[in-house]
């Protein structure tokens, strides 16, 4: 009974399926398409990450870094300028390091 999934996949899927004896469909996406599947797909990936048990929390995280070097490929940004911009944003509203959680304001 054929699966379908309509969905963004890494490059060698459609090998791996192959390699194990069975066939599958693949398009190649429009450039528009393509970017709203990686936007999609971050989201996907994020959730993992957050569901993720501790001994697969390495591979989800990795798993969410290839999309977001997709995200600015199909999106023409500088990866050193997106770290630039972290950096910024770490200098003018902190990072995560002191581990604060916000209770209430007034």
């Amino acid at each position: 009974m054929p699966t379908e999934y309509m969905k963004l996949v890494r490059d060698r899927i459609p090998e791996i399926i192959q390699s194990e004896g069975r066939t599958c469909q693949v398009e190649v996406m429009p450039l528009e398409d393509y970017r709203q599947a990686l936007l999609a797909k971050v989201v996907e990936e994020a959730s993992e990450v957050a569901s993720a048990p501790r001994e697969k929390l390495a591979t989800e995280i990795a798993d969410l870094w290839e999309v977001l070097d997709a995200l600015m490929t199909a999106f023409e940004l500088d990866p050193e300028g997106v770290r630039t911009l972290q950096a910024q944003r770490r200098e003018e509203r902190g990072g995560f390091d002191k581990r604060l959680k916000l209770l209430r304001t007034d």
